[in-house]
């Protein structure tokens, strides 16, 4: 009895993570359309959430020291380079479309691991890999001749490689866990990647020159105005905050595979999230080129080559870790698959 609650309260935490980090694009883009750079919102984003954690990053500050490489890397691809260029994607893209494309990073993974590694992949990944591509096609309906605007989906696409660059970065200390080294805690890994995401965002976004008017006034969705100031907290609480928290005690509650399917709701909801809110509605093609996506996703990352645990996959004081691929499905869980961090 306490064990099947267990496990359905885990879950309840997982699609909170998923509801509140595929809510980011939806509270994001009318934002964007108020006024304000892709990059200032992201800036926005990220610095308010650093803020929040601020107390986490006291707490494990042993992690500078012990693995600042991993720390920076978090920061720059999984914070800062995930969330500008989906951001980016955003002002030209809708938010269905820019998650799905963003989703292709676990078949990414597999050519990594297939022609730079040259290791040998599954027959199960490669059907994932073809699955997604075969759905990203019918995504931005490559038969209208890319009805979508290109470079909104290579800003998406950027996003993607972001979350490769990490999930490749995470593999790195794959081998400490076999050695016996304590994995680093993930909030810890959060708090500090928000905090440095913070610093490169600010050289690069500059948001001394931001329009901080914007804040004070209402913004669109689907002809409702909303207070500015709402949506930004909801974007730094609900689906900076609050997703990456609950998403990492979800991963490390549940196994893997069902953490990752968990994890690919977030495209589904936030797709629902800005049909009913923005009204950006997907034809019949584009629903199920993206439902090709999540389940060519989910296959890759389920295929991908078995290694020990990555070094997020868990903390202290646990009595299990996220194994082989659950690396990446915890990374995944807690970045959005982007989790992705998004």
């Amino acid at each position: 009895m306490h064990a099947s609650q267990g496990r359905s309260a885990s879950l309840g935490l997982a699609l909170a993570s998923a509801f509140a980090f595929g809510g980011s694009g939806v509270a994001a883009k009318p934002l964007i359309e108020a006024g304000l750079d892709p990059l200032h919102v992201v800036w926005l984003r990220v610095a308010g959430a650093a803020l929040v954690m601020l107390p986490v990053t006291w707490r494990h500050r042993v992690l500078v020291r012990s693995r600042p490489i991993l720390l920076v890397g978090f920061g720059l691809l999984a914070v800062a380079g995930v969330q500008a260029f989906y951001f980016a994607a955003l002002s030209r893209v809708p938010v269905g479309v820019a998650l799905l494309v963003e989703y292709l990073a676990p078949a990414l993974v597999l050519g990594w691991v297939r022609f730079v590694q040259r290791r040998t992949v599954t027959r199960g990944a490669a059907v994932g890999v073809v699955l997604a591509v075969g759905g990203l096609t019918c995504v931005v309906e490559i038969w209208s001749g890319l009805s979508f605007d290109v470079v909104g989906l290579l800003l998406a696409l950027g996003a993607a490689c972001c979350q490769v660059g990490y999930f490749v970065l995470s593999d790195q200390g794959s081998a400490d866990s076999a050695e016996g080294v304590e994995p680093p805690h993930p909030v810890g890994v959060i708090a500090y990647g928000l905090l440095i995401g913070t610093v490169v965002l600010t050289v690069v976004a500059r948001p001394w020159g931001m329009d901080w008017s914007v804040l004070g006034g209402s913004a669109g969705m689907d002809g409702m105005d909303v207070p500015a100031w709402l949506l930004l907290v909801w974007i730094v609480l609900i689906s900076t905050v609050i997703a990456y928290v609950t998403g990492v005690i979800s991963v490390r509650l549940l196994s893997p595979a069902v953490a990752g399917v968990v994890a690919c709701l977030e495209a589904v909801i936030a797709t629902v999230l800005a049909w009913v809110m923005l009204g950006e509605h997907l034809s019949a093609p584009q629903l199920i080129g993206g439902s090709m996506v999540l389940v060519g996703a989910f296959i890759a990352q389920a295929a991908t080559p078995k290694t020990p645990s990555g070094p997020v996959a868990s903390g202290r004081g646990e009595g299990h870790t996220a194994g082989s691929g659950g690396g990446r499905a915890a990374v995944e869980g807690e970045l959005s698959a982007g989790r992705a961090a998004t």
